[in-house]
């Protein structure tokens, strides 16, 4: 087991993990196992660097079926991936009037119809069942078939060699990451920390730190974790996280709300919202046992902190904090000997008896007291960061500016790289910004109403403003580290890649990952979207739609289950049910040229859950693209072929009920990744100036090429081609986005 889970981890940074105890010897020659499974990996759209094939051909045959069985794990080979119509790309022409028929054939339990499988009658002259692998009526598949067509991609992806330096090295990247990990890296995280011991560095991120602590607790090591905790915000987020799973922290509200709204139905008779929200109620309560709580009592009363400062570091959380206080019985902990300090704790906190900082910073706001405002921001830099463009609106620009450079400094440079990066959108009158509540999905927002008391000219001085400091901020935190290297290369391709920060993913990229906002170019003329879901679930009504946006320039089109033919988009039919354990697949064609001619502008991907509740987990989708045409199977319809994936991700976090995964840019020929929550049952409810403005705040962020530039100027690096130049930065470091978060620095 230990030895597929790191493959799975090493196969997402595009690499292939081999012990150096397993290499047996040196020989050079081929063996028939090592050309075999070469073979095999071709089909599967892969190949071995010159160093991993010369390991490989060195290694047990054993490990070598070990590899092509994570591959084949991860590409779903042994899926079910027949689609309800046979050669759907050529129109079944069904119509509503056929439903109709149908509905009223079952309805009147008519005899002139054909009786399938599920019972459904199916009248003469209505769908031709010779076209379909299942019920047209109800969406159940009868008949399965296998995966025909391999190796049709065009580009073979170079998996490389991985030793215990990389492995050792990616695991000490996660802890030292400096922004907050994406799903992939904190599942990637979970799988190193069970089977590897914990490395001496330093863990960077609070979100980070609650899987370590974790693992230390389950392996009974709980006196150990006190010394993590600094503030009682950082207990509370390991008890949500051990609650929910959740790494962030907000109200349980929220959870019982989305739960909610996620189970209504169009149908009134299907709509289960109140029954969804009584079972995420109990699902929130909160039990533990003497032993738990006598632990976070020992946690709290050791906290080396001012009592009146843990309680205004609980005020934000209050009503949070008051159901963990009575469900550990922290009460009754305090009155014991030892526990003073969690005694006197409890009582300033609940007679409230002391003073909230951001009460301070409000009050003396709206008395436009400025002096008094900004003192106290200075005494916290990163909230001062977070609320600077407020207050240059509500101050005037040149104050605000002139304060907030004698505490830059302090500041964590995420967070200087994120004020000069939306500082383009938030200073635009027009422009609405694209934000993501905590626990909640992509909402956009109006522009800041004060806005309007500025010209244009004050604005875009104000964003000169924040880019001048912010960008001489960073230079000089590069200058000031020596630096004897002279030359730098940087691989082009990170100029399209924008560095990762603030994107919180919440699926999982089993194949080589990608950062949100990478463009993936358009080979050929076609671009097949793909959805798989219900593997391993026994067989029941599960019906999640794969659907696609079109935007043209004065108005849209779908392509549905409601609407399976479009211009330049066809659609595989709705399957409405799941077969025992297999699961089942739905595909989008999209014909690039047709909807070019169209003057189409974007097209945006989406799944949604038809069914009551959330995206179903382990759901996979994605798109394959390839120079070559590719096939689809006559006999079954299977149309999925996975050396032609370009990129796919697996649903984990059961809290959304639409998704958007992908947006092609028509004219550009490109896909641009991204990752969108929404609430809606169909793709009619995706808010497309929603996705608008996610895209500008991507197009908005820096890129990792022009920070490695910053850098090179910075520490007066010399910018070469060469490839053997004293730093090496290439695409393939870059696709470990928290190696990249080493350049941020505090």
């Amino acid at each position: 087991m230990k030895t597929k889970e790191v493959l799975k981890i090493s196969l997402r940074q595009n690499a292939i993990f081999i012990p150096s105890e397993m290499i047996a010897n040196e020989v050079k020659n081929l063996s028939g196992t090592t050309s075999v499974l070469m073979a095999n990996v071709s089909k599967l759209g892969f190949t071995f660097s010159e160093s991993l094939l010369h390991a490989l051909n060195n290694v047990n045959p054993n490990y070598k079926v070990e590899v092509l069985e994570i591959l084949n794990e991860v590409l779903g080979t042994d899926k079910n991936w027949t689609p309800l119509v046979k050669e759907w790309n050529i129109p079944t022409g069904e119509t509503i009037l056929d439903h109709v028929a149908a509905f009223l054939a079952n309805f009147f339990k008519t005899q002139n119809g054909t009786t399938l499988p599920c019972g459904h009658i199916i009248p003469q002259n209505t769908f031709v069942l010779e076209r379909y692998n299942g019920c047209p009526f109800c969406g159940t598949p009868f008949e399965f078939g296998t995966i025909e067509n391999f190796g049709q991609g065009s580009k073979l992806k170079v998996l490389d060699l991985w030793t215990e330096k990389e492995l050792e090295d990616f695991y000490k990247s996660l802890l030292q990451s400096k922004t907050a990990l994406d799903a992939t890296q904190v599942e990637s995280l979970k799988m190193a920390l069970k089977y590897f011991p914990l490395p001496q560095t330093e863990i960077a991120i609070k979100e980070t730190l609650m899987l370590v602590i974790d693992i230390l607790i389950e392996e009974g090591k709980e006196n150990e974790v006190s010394q993590y905790f600094k503030t009682p915000t950082d207990i509370l987020r390991y008890l949500w996280f051990k609650n929910t799973g959740m790494l962030q922290i907000f109200e349980p509200k929220t959870i019982v709300k989305r739960a909610s709204k996620n189970a209504q139905h169009f149908h009134l008779v299907l709509d289960t919202s109140a029954q969804a929200r009584i079972a995420s109620q109990k699902d929130l309560k909160l039990k533990y046992s003497r032993k738990e709580c006598l632990m976070v009592a020992n946690w709290l009363n050791n906290i080396d902190m001012e009592v009146e400062a843990m309680c205004e570091t609980m005020h934000p959380k209050r009503g949070m904090w008051v159901r963990f206080i009575r469900a550990l019985r922290l009460a009754e902990y305090s009155k014991r000997k030892g526990f003073e300090k969690l005694a006197l704790l409890m009582d300033v906190f609940y007679n409230q008896v002391y003073d909230v900082w951001q009460s301070k910073v409000n009050t003396s706001r709206l008395k436009l007291d400025a002096d008094k405002t900004f003192a106290l921001l200075k005494q916290r830099p990163g909230l001062f960061a977070r609320s600077l463009f407020s207050n240059m609106l509500w101050f005037g620009a040149d104050e605000t500016i002139a304060h907030f450079e004698e505490i830059i400094d302090k500041v964590p440079a995420r967070l200087v790289f994120t004020l000069n990066m939306y500082a383009q959108n938030y200073f635009d009158k027009n422009m609405q910004r694209s934000v993501k509540p905590l626990g909640g999905t992509n909402k956009r927002i109006e522009p800041n109403g004060l806005l309007k008391l500025y010209d244009d000219l004050q604005l875009e001085a104000m964003k000169n403003q924040i880019e001048e400091l912010c960008l001489l901020a960073m230079k000089k935190r590069f200058a000031a580290i020596v630096n004897t290297n002279k030359t730098i290369y940087i691989d082009p391709q990170l100029f399209n890649i924008p560095v990762s920060i603030g994107d919180r993913s919440d699926t999982v990229q089993d194949l080589p990952v990608a950062l949100m906002g990478t463009r993936f170019p358009i080979e050929g003329n076609q671009v097949r979207l793909f959805m798989q879901w219900g593997k391993d679930l026994p067989a029941q009504h599960l019906d999640m739609d794969l659907s696609c946006h079109i935007a043209y320039a004065n108005n849209t089109d779908i392509c549905s289950f409601s609407r399976l033919t479009t211009t330049g988009c066809q659609h595989s039919g709705d399957i409405r049910s799941i077969p025992n354990k297999i699961g089942t697949a739905e595909y989008i064609n999209i014909n690039i040229e047709e909807l070019a001619k169209a003057d189409a502008k974007f097209v945006t991907f989406t799944c949604n859950a038809y069914s009551n509740g959330s995206i179903t987990p382990n759901l996979v989708v994605g798109w394959m693209n390839s120079k070559h045409p590719m096939k689809i199977s006559e006999k079954t319809g299977v149309a999925y072929d996975p050396s032609c994936v370009d990129h796919q991700v697996r649903v984990t976090q059961n809290v959304a009920k639409g998704l958007v995964f992908g947006i092609l840019d028509v004219a550009k020929r490109e896909i641009v990744w991204l990752e969108m929550t929404f609430g809606g049952q169909v793709v009619q409810g995706l808010d497309c100036k929603g996705v608008q403005a996610l895209l500008a705040k991507l197009s908005s962020k820096l890129n990792i090429g022009s920070l490695l530039q910053l850098k090179a100027e910075a520490q007066g690096l010399a910018i070469t081609e060469d490839q053997n130049a004293d730093e090496m930065y290439t695409a393939q470091w870059a696709m470990n986005p928290a190696a990249v978060t080493q350049l941020l620095i505090d």
